[in-house]
């Protein structure tokens, strides 16, 4: 667009000019849109569409070759949806061209090499995929191909790679086979025997430590929960035994199967996987979600089981449409509904089961938890007679299954439920549901309506969800969100410091400035003075309790009230916070004040941090306090400590990036002061370098400081973790009793998460981790935790 105003501005009315610099803009404009719109929904058919596209760009290929290479490269790596479509216009286009039949291949696999050096391991896959099925459209030849599978499936044999290495190989060469494996083994079945029992063979001998900390559930009934390779080797193996048949991969190119086998094919370069780096980060491996089978679609056509190769290819191609559109929750939707071949399959139980896998995905979702919620809302819009229907089943399954549900997807399951509810005016069958009335409260299932219900409130508000759960439920519903004030009337003048509450409430009426507050605490007695009198100088919790209790009564309208009032206080908070135990303490009381009302708790937690009235450590310490223990398994307690750790590596990572700026605008100016000879800029360069080199000394000891907090923050709530389990467990030994308690199974569990979401940052510490507190002397249950996050990156 710049150019072509440019031109429009210095033509100096000449329009030939003009026409001669937009012309080539618009015409590969045209052929991108041409390219990228091909196989979308259209009057003529997708055979008569491809034909007259590769009519189009073999004409324009002596113009803009470079152009149509470079489109085609990139919708192979980033359409991998519409695989087959543009294999077919590649194959045309070679059997036309042969020239620009190869010199594409050879893009490919320079584009491969360089996404493999980026560690951009999916695109990486989409384009070996693509390669694989330029060999059905006779652009590859077949026994080059199986040269270069041959050389992935030889990485199994290096000593000193990760195991995660050898997976992604072997992945992607299993899961290009459902394209290409009946080609490859009609002409070079001996070969591909022979790296098919290589795999065996690795698939027998590889570790599987990793799986029980990525399984959504931990019950193999009704549906086994299968490590992702095992499972599509089984897949593969059962298409080789059906004679390599499958039918639900669109394949246009047998239409032009005339044109096609006329065309010459080239040979891929030779292609040697690039060797293993320190920087290399592997794709983590993954364990297969299912929720449905075939007797769970009972009408209509039948749901392909989960070992045959169309319910690999399936999910692969709708996991392909939700990557591409899941910014446009419309067009996602739209998209995902008329996926091809959607007659002959139960696409809706389909589609909400990739959905849920994804958003179950272990550590993280590929995408927001909040995008699938939306997803899941425009498909109901879309499908009101039947998608509902079965997300209702889908709920309800989830929902029986809980005792065994991983903590981290009851997370996300409930904070789904109750979104999706909010935009269904709370409506649901909860008589249904009624079974886990009658069940002790740390129970999964009563626990886990009553997080949803707490959940909804915030959503909504307290007198909404007593209106429309039924009063059976009664004891499942969140307390009235309101502030608990113990100096709160004349009953209350016993307490010790409630002449002081009046007197501070007078001066935050009168707009009295913090030294003057300051004042007026100054004579509150000090509980702790008769233990310890230093002690009782810099740490007095009665000051704490009467000045903020007060400070939040007061400013207990809103959040907005609560936060201007720590902001204009934040003086007197610091000074009375300045120990640690004065950060717990301010902890303590804001829980006291606020235990009714936890997204309270969480939103002035927050503020405090940012504000700097409390640290991290504090907060984890807090949470892992016996104060805390009757809410330890409460949702809002982990999404504190969450947003705790999250808020520590971001200001750590805000930290470093300063400093690279810091070093990078050195470096500049080093390279710039050796090309210019002038003395006077010299001089000037030299005292802006001194600037930035104290500037860099400075940045440097601030994020060895921030990274010592941040090592710190992990070893306390590591710490704790292991404290309280061992002592759980040792306690049922000495007791005689199960360990495996609901109690337990969310405490372990909490600490795989803690792993799980922060794996990237725990990475640097784990010499640490693993010489002070994972050490072998630790139980079995607690180590086996930190063995399988050691694993994932094996």
């Amino acid at each position: 667009m710049s150019r072509r105003r440019h031109s429009d501005e210095n033509d100096g009315g000449q329009p030939h000019k003009r026409r001669r610099t937009s012309e080539p803009i618009e015409i590969e404009d045209r052929l991108e849109s041409l390219i990228c719109r091909v196989g979308e929904k259209s009057t003529s058919s997708l055979e008569s569409n491809l034909e007259g596209l590769a009519g189009v760009l073999e004409a324009d290929l002596p113009n803009y070759k470079n152009k149509i290479l470079r489109i085609l490269c990139t919708v192979a790596r980033l359409l991998p949806e519409k695989l087959t479509v543009y294999s077919t216009l590649v194959g045309l286009l070679n059997a036309r061209n042969y020239n620009f039949g190869g010199e594409f291949v050879e893009s490919m696999i320079r584009q491969l090499k360089e996404t493999l050096k980026l560690n951009l391991y999916n695109e990486a896959l989409y384009l070996v995929r693509f390669l694989s099925d330029l060999v059905n459209c006779h652009v590859i030849a077949a026994p080059s191909m199986v040269a270069m599978f041959e050389n992935f499936v030889s990485v199994v044999q290096e000593e000193d790679g990760p195991q995660v290495r050898c997976d992604w190989y072997v992945y992607a060469v299993l899961s290009s086979l459902p394209w290409v494996g009946k080609e490859l083994y009609e002409k070079k079945d001996v070969e591909m025997e022979r790296i098919l029992n290589q795999i065996e063979s690795y698939l027998k001998r590889r570790q599987k430590i990793h799986v029980p900390m990525l399984q959504v559930w931990t019950a193999e009934k009704p549906h086994p929960q299968e490590e992702y390779l095992d499972c599509l080797f089984a897949q593969v193996q059962k298409m080789k035994k059906d004679r390599w048949q499958e039918r639900h991969i669109l394949r246009p190119y047998i239409a032009f199967d005339s044109v096609l086998c006329e065309a010459l094919q080239h040979n891929l370069p030779p292609f040697t996987p690039p060797p293993h780096s320190e920087d290399a980060v592997y794709p983590m491996p993954k364990v297969i979600f299912r929720m449905f089978d075939y007797t769970d679609a009972p009408e209509g056509p039948v749901m392909p089981g989960s070992h045959s190769v169309e319910r690999f290819v399936i999910e692969e191609n709708l996991h392909y449409i939700i990557k591409s559109h899941w910014r446009e929750r419309k067009t996602c939707a739209a998209q995902l509904l008329s996926y091809p071949g959607k007659n002959k399959i139960p696409l809706n139980y389909h589609i909400v089961e990739v959905i849920f896998g994804e958003l179950f995905q272990l550590p993280q979702p590929p995408h927001i938890d909040v995008m699938y919620t939306t997803l899941l809302i425009e498909l109901c819009k879309l499908q009101p007679g039947s998608l509902p229907q079965v997300l209702a089943q889908a709920t309800e399954m989830m929902y029986m299954r809980l005792d065994t549900m991983n903590t981290t997807c009851i997370d996300r399951f409930l904070n789904w439920f109750s979104h999706h509810l909010s935009n269904f005016q709370f409506r649901w069958s909860w008589d249904d549901w009624s079974d886990c009335l009658t069940q002790d409260l740390d129970k999964p299932k009563p626990k886990f309506v009553k997080e949803v219900l707490e959940k909804s409130m915030r959503l909504s508000y307290h007198q909404r969800i007593v209106d429309i759960v039924p009063a059976n439920f009664s004891a499942l519903i969140p307390a009235n969100p309101i502030f608990v004030y113990k100096y709160m009337d004349e009953s209350s003048s016993s307490l010790p410091g409630y002449p002081v509450t009046i007197a501070i409430s007078n001066a935050i009426i009168n707009r009295s400035s913090n030294d003057e507050i300051l004042t007026i605490l100054k004579d509150v007695p000090n509980p702790n003075q008769e233990d310890d009198d230093d002690e009782g100088d810099s740490f007095n919790p009665l000051k704490i309790d009467v000045f903020l209790q007060t400070l939040l009564h007061m400013a207990a309208k809103s959040f907005s009230h609560s936060f201007s009032a720590l902001a204009k206080f934040h003086e007197v908070l610091k000074s009375l916070t300045d120990s640690d135990e004065g950060k717990l303490h301010i902890l303590r009381v804001v829980y006291e004040a606020w235990r009714n009302h936890p997204q309270m708790i969480s939103v002035l937690i927050d503020k405090m941090i940012r504000t700097q009235i409390v640290d991290c450590a504090a907060v984890a310490n807090w949470i892992f306090s016996p104060d805390m223990a009757h809410d330890f398994t409460r949702f809002y307690v982990w999404e504190i400590l969450h947003s705790t750790v999250r808020k520590m590596n971001k200001h750590v990572q805000k930290i470093q990036k300063e400093l690279e700026t810091a070093k990078e605008k050195l470096e500049k100016q080093h390279s710039r002061k050796k090309d210019s000879g002038d003395e006077e800029e010299d001089k000037n360069s030299d005292e802006e370098d001194g600037l930035l080199e104290e500037q860099i000394e400075r940045l440097q000891e601030k994020v060895e400081s921030a990274q010592s907090e941040q090592k710190n923050l992990f070893l306390v709530i590591f710490q704790r973790f292991i404290m309280m389990l061992t002592e759980h467990l040792v306690r049922c030994e000495t007791g005689g009793v199960d360990f495996n308690t609901p109690w337990y199974k969310n405490c372990i569990e909490r600490l795989q998460q803690i792993f799980l979401m922060h794996h990237q940052t725990i990475q640097q510490y784990m010499v640490t981790l693993e010489n002070l507190l994972f050490t072998a002397e630790l139980d079995h249950h607690i180590l086996a935790v930190y063995q399988q996050f050691c694993a994932l990156q094996m």
